[in-house]
């Protein structure tokens, strides 16, 4: 059994599209706060916040000190989990991202959490499998699951569209990362590629990388973009672990009704 226990929640983003009011979206009072505010972990879906349901996966996969980036100033993450409930399966700390300069300087904010150790880091506005958890688990260094595009539109429900602007991935003949280009033309995606959902394990030379790269040409400091200068630049090898099963994303108002209904019956226990 892996001993690794760390889990790094990227929880700063600015849930730029969730405040949009467009779609056809019927959001309760609660949910249409939680749009507005920006506030995608914790958008109701049931009767629990969305990132009750993340936390409560990353539990039962074993993984129990966890690290939410927030941005400074209150955070109602920080309520909810300092004070308002007190997990007994989890062990959560909080790093600060000073400036929203993307996933790769939200990522750097926790290295002291890392303690030298090799983590897991993912996004809070997505619900991964526990398979994927578990294989990242039992690897012997870094890695990432990946997912085909079939999977994450017919089972995920995540529009085409949406998928075309997430990472695409290139295995060697080893399946260990060869290259992942953030945002790749349309037209270099069918429905056997291979994407990253940005869910990672990491070793601690990731903050080398994050520490290295440029901005990118939207202006900010890319993971992908550290991923792969640590496997061009600094020899990280990411073993790839396929994953049939999809993951819920929770990007837009659009997609709160059926993140919900999927999400009815998992029981959390935090």
């Amino acid at each position: 059994m892996s001993s690794l226990s760390k889990a790094v929640i990227l929880a700063r983003g600015l849930g730029t599209r969730m405040r949009r009011e467009d779609g056809s979206a019927r959001l309760s009072r609660e949910q249409a706060a939680a749009a507005e505010a920006g506030a995608k972990a914790l958008m109701p879906v049931g009767s629990r916040p969305f990132l009750d349901h993340v936390l409560s996966a990353l539990a039962d996969a074993g993984l129990a000190q966890i690290c939410l980036v927030v941005g400074p100033g209150p955070q109602p993450l920080r309520e909810r989990y300092n004070k308002d409930i007190v997990p007994s399966r989890l062990r959560i700390a909080f790093a600060v991202q000073e400036r929203p300069l993307g996933t790769a300087d939200a990522l750097g904010a926790a290295e002291s959490f890392a303690g030298g150790e090799e983590f897991l880091a993912l996004n809070s506005d997505n619900y991964y499998p526990l398979s994927a958890y578990a294989a990242l688990r039992a690897l012997q260094g870094p890695g990432l699951p990946v997912f085909r595009r079939r999977t994450l539109t017919q089972e995920g429900l995540i529009p085409a569209e949406r998928v075309a602007q997430f990472a695409l991935v290139k295995l060697d003949a080893e399946d260990c990362l060869e290259s992942i280009v953030e945002k790749p033309d349309a037209a270099a995606m069918t429905d056997e590629s291979l994407v990253s959902m940005n869910c990672w394990r990491f070793s601690p030379a990731i903050f080398r990388a994050c520490r290295a790269i440029p901005l990118s040409p939207r202006g900010e400091l890319e993971l992908p973009q550290a991923v792969q200068y640590a496997v061009s630049r600094l020899g990280e090898r990411f073993r790839a672990v396929p994953c049939e099963e999809p993951v819920l994303d929770l990007s837009t108002r659009d997609d709160v009704s059926a993140v919900a209904e999927r999400l009815r019956n998992t029981p959390v226990r935090l």
